[in-house]
């Protein structure tokens, strides 16, 4: 029985309405704002990644939000994370890592299959920290249906790695390549990942006709399927 009321007490804090005065900025409200934020970030970009938001803080409320943008080079700064509020912030802006199987300095390939040592894209949410393998490290769940839905499966997380550097991509042409997550590099992980880890939603774009034309979280999210990851 106290296993059945904790799991009852979870479903209905997120499927509870944002609190009183909580209410987000209307998407085309909010990107302009990311924009003026960080300028060299493709409006379009922060636009779809808006629309995502929206779409989550139906069900939860969003302190941070992360944006990468995998269509551009592994060795440029892809990777701006902002702090929501009545005026949006940039925290950081970072390069990012991608999977082995996405591609070289760019992504091309994105997959949601366990083994794939391959990046997905679409909207997670944080879902705690932890210390493991790759040392602090911030686990992802992916709500975005079936193009990320299986990343606590594949233990998609954020950590730091060494091969995420200047030094790096100036003797390879690239960033090193994780097993899919997106890693950044070693400095400031526990700090970036500190200020995500409470309730915080990460989006992941690339121009994948098959996601955005399918991501519910692009479309129409009504009917409160924003949290549903299956």
């Amino acid at each position: 029985m106290p296993a059945l009321v904790r799991r009852l007490a979870a479903a209905a804090l997120l499927l509870a309405p944002l609190a009183a005065g909580a209410s987000p900025a209307a998407p085309d409200n909010l990107a302009q704002a990311l924009s003026q934020a960080a300028p060299r970030a493709n409006p379009k970009v922060l636009a779809l990644a808006s629309r995502a938001l929206a779409c989550v803080q139906r069900s939860m409320p969003a302190n941070t939000l992360s944006v990468i943008d995998y269509s551009l080079p592994s060795t440029t700064p892809r990777l701006w994370v902002f702090q929501l509020g009545q005026q949006p912030r940039l925290l950081f802006h970072e390069r990012v890592a991608h999977g082995r199987n996405s591609g070289d300095n760019m992504a091309t390939r994105f997959s949601n299959q366990p083994g794939s040592l391959m990046s997905s894209l679409g909207t997670f949410v944080t879902d705690g920290t932890y210390t493991g393998h790759n040392g602090y490290s911030l686990r992802l769940k992916g709500v975005d249906g079936r193009f990320n839905d299986r990343a606590e499966e594949r233990a998609i997380v954020i950590h730091g790695a060494n091969y995420v550097s200047e030094a790096f991509a100036q003797s390879q042409g690239r960033l090193g390549r994780s097993w899919g997550c997106p890693a950044v590099r070693a400095g400031v992980a526990h700090k970036l990942i500190d200020a995500i880890a409470d309730r915080s939603v990460v989006f992941a774009y690339y121009p994948d006709p098959a996601w955005l034309q399918a991501s519910k979280l692009l479309g129409d999210c009504s009917g409160g399927e924003a949290l549903s990851s299956r």
